[in-house]
């Protein structure tokens, strides 16, 4: 079945691009994204990875440490590390874990074996500051991740994991949110003072919090 929604990430040592780490350590207390790439020298991972560099500032923001993965050796990732920056504009500012012998792949169910019995699948996967997966998203080889929507989603995990709200349909930051149905009417009172507009007695929409 693999990891579900509130399982503790699976801990790992691993050679990176900025050097050996040992996981739990290098994300102690940190949001964290770790996704993972079929294969070194492949086109549209060559684009995730320049993308995903250029959104840096927005992931320090959110105090989150990003982590890529894939299943070649470290000596090619550092070839590879060239190209992207050759390519994309922009140098690889995070770290690429090698893990030619698929250990943590395997820890993280990321090779299907129906796709795909030697290459790992386009995993993400959110880990919060308790060191528990709170977002896993698969996709195929062929199809390249939204990095927006990442970020977008890390938003709404952080909003919720502080107040007791949760987030509508395409929602993004600064937008109306949801009262939790396990808050009653009147200790939602208490925490959003200026009301909300009730739908339905299970449907209140209050603004944001701020955070």
């Amino acid at each position: 079945m693999g990891l579900l929604l509130g399982d503790e990430a699976p801990n790992f040592e691993a050679d990176t691009t900025e050097g050996r780490i040992k996981f739990h350590d290098y994300i102690d207390g940190h949001w964290a994204v770790l996704f993972s790439h079929p294969k070194n020298f492949t086109p549209v991972c060559t684009t995730e990875l320049g993308y995903t560099a250029k959104l840096k500032p927005e992931f320090e923001k959110r105090d989150v440490k990003v982590l890529g993965l894939s299943v070649d050796p470290i000596e090619e990732h550092k070839a590879w590390v060239d190209d992207i920056e050759e390519t994309q504009g922009t140098a690889l500012n995070f770290p690429l874990i090698a893990d030619p012998d698929k250990t943590v792949a395997n820890l993280y169910s990321m090779i299907h074996p129906k796709a795909d019995n030697t290459l790992t699948v386009r995993s993400v996967f959110v880990i919060g500051p308790d060191k528990k997966v709170k977002l896993k998203i698969e996709y195929p080889a062929s199809t390249g991740r939204n990095f927006d929507e990442v970020l977008r989603v890390i938003d709404s995990l952080q909003l919720t994991a502080k107040h007791q709200v949760a987030t509508p349909v395409n929602w993004t930051d600064g937008d109306d949110v949801i009262i939790v149905p396990a808050l009653s009417n009147d200790d939602a009172k208490k925490k959003f003072p200026d009301g909300w507009n009730e739908v339905k007695p299970y449907l209140r929409i209050v603004k944001q919090p701020k955070s």
